[in-house]
């Protein structure tokens, strides 16, 4: 089933106000991508790699990285084999956030959101 962009439009914007009920903080867009890279992207992760992956500068990274780093949803550690690289590592805080913020995609998915047929065989 192909979606009309007013659809997916609809559908995001389910997701994000059912997102701002949560207990959860509130992430940027920017935030959000560089933890949906650290998670679904197998690394290991530095920051210049992030950069490059989301053509973002460093500091960019650098400073989203500092805000889920205080929530704990993804951590720093010197890399042992190469004690000038800093890796970007997953924890289980930010597993569960993403866990809960992929069930809030799938039940919007699973709704009968306006503009989207009953039909989904299409």
């Amino acid at each position: 089933m192909k979606m009309k962009q007013t659809d997916v439009l609809a559908l995001w914007r389910h997701v994000l106000v059912t997102s701002l009920h949560q207990e959860a903080p509130d992430l940027t867009a920017r935030q959000m991508a560089l933890l949906l890279t650290v998670y679904t992207i197998d690394g290991p992760h530095t920051v210049r790699g992030l950069a490059e992956s989301l053509k973002i500068s460093k500091p960019a990274v650098t400073r989203a990285l500092d805000r889920l780093s205080e929530l704990d949803f993804a951590r720093r550690k010197r890399d042992e084999a190469d004690r000038r690289n800093v890796l970007i590592q997953r924890t289980v805080k930010g597993s569960v956030f993403l866990s809960e913020f992929a069930a809030i995609i799938a039940a919007a998915v699973e709704a009968k959101l306006p503009g989207q047929p009953n039909d989904r065989s299409e």
